[in-house]
């Protein structure tokens, strides 16, 4: 899949475009896409995807927590498994946020040889958002492209959309999110040196630091893996704030690694989360603290094993 970072001086050969934020990728998105990619291969052209970063709320409303799903990097790897040929990664600006719904389409889109746009039912797009699927209909009349509009795409009675799974993850629904996204929940950051207290506790963890607009789910202990030099690696995590040993300190996310000794030090780890094991508690002591952990150890490892990730011939497909 390739990633360009810019618009085109002059009109790019045709495609059909995708259009939207695509947080998380979600079973959702995931219809639109394929629907987009149906229509791109029965034309024989590529299926591009127009993307922004950062994300526009983050420029319009610099002092909202944004909470989006998943890194650009995360983003990106989803949407090449799932086949998409091109993906515009263009810089959101000012400039940009105040272009008018036809200068959008007219300077932007065409620019990138759409002749297809599909798009979600509640897509908008230029200045203050004022542009419509409808709108942008009406332009494909104009232009001379093609549109079409993906209706809402349901669960259980639920739509499908990213806010409900930021809304399932804050509340630890692990389940209602997993089966929104069509995939494990996904932490990605960086290991960093923590207070190293687990270690002499008999339970090391990897301490991990994650990009500030990231949604960290509710604190609580959590069953996951991750995927080492082609292995499947079983653990648990906490994120909390420390109640035992702290009165007040910052939200943590740590995790435990069964059967696994290596020094993970600046390396980024993705985090699968498969479920949630308690809430965070203050526990009056080490010694309860160590009791609940074996507790949470095991039936971790019990969940897991029912997942059938407990070694390396695990299909690790991001979609399942």
């Amino acid at each position: 899949m390739q990633v360009i970072r810019q618009l085109p001086e002059k009109p790019n050969k045709d495609c059909v475009l995708a259009l939207g934020n695509f947080d998380g990728v979600h079973l959702g998105h995931r219809r639109l896409l394929e629907s987009g990619l149906e229509i791109a291969r029965k034309k024989g052209i590529e299926l591009s995807v127009l993307l922004f970063e950062p994300h526009p709320l983050k420029l319009l409303f610099p002092e909202k927590m944004i909470g989006l799903l998943t890194t650009s990097e995360q983003r990106l790897k989803l949407l090449e498994e799932l086949g998409v040929d091109k993906v515009y990664l263009i810089s959101f600006t000012h400039q940009m946020a105040d272009t008018t719904p036809e200068k959008f389409v007219s300077d932007i889109l065409l620019q990138l040889g759409m002749r297809y746009v599909v798009v979600g039912f509640n897509y908008s797009f230029g200045s203050k958002g004022k542009g419509t699927p409808e709108d942008l209909q009406g332009f494909g009349e104009k232009y001379r492209f093609g549109v079409s509009v993906l209706q809402a795409q349901t669960m259980a009675g639920k739509v499908i959309s990213s806010s409900i799974i930021r809304k399932a993850l804050l509340q630890g629904d692990i389940r209602e999110a997993q089966n929104m996204l069509g995939r494990y929940p996904c932490l990605f950051g960086k290991v960093v040196k923590g207070e190293q207290r687990g270690r002499t506790l008999g339970y090391p963890t990897a301490n991990l630091e994650f990009h500030e607009d990231l949604l960290i789910p509710k604190r609580g202990s959590y069953a996951v893996w991750t995927e080492l030099n082609g292995k499947m690696i079983m653990g648990m995590m906490n994120i909390g704030m420390k109640p035992t040993f702290h009165e007040e300190y910052m939200t943590t996310v740590e995790v435990h690694f069964f059967d696994f000794k290596s020094d993970l030090y600046n390396q980024e780890l993705s985090l699968n989360i498969v479920e949630r094991l308690r809430d965070e508690r203050k526990f009056s002591g080490v010694s309860e603290l160590l009791d609940q952990l074996q507790k949470d150890a095991i039936q971790a490892k019990r969940i897991l094993e029912h997942e059938g990730i407990q070694n390396s011939l695990y299909k690790s497909s991001v979609f399942r």
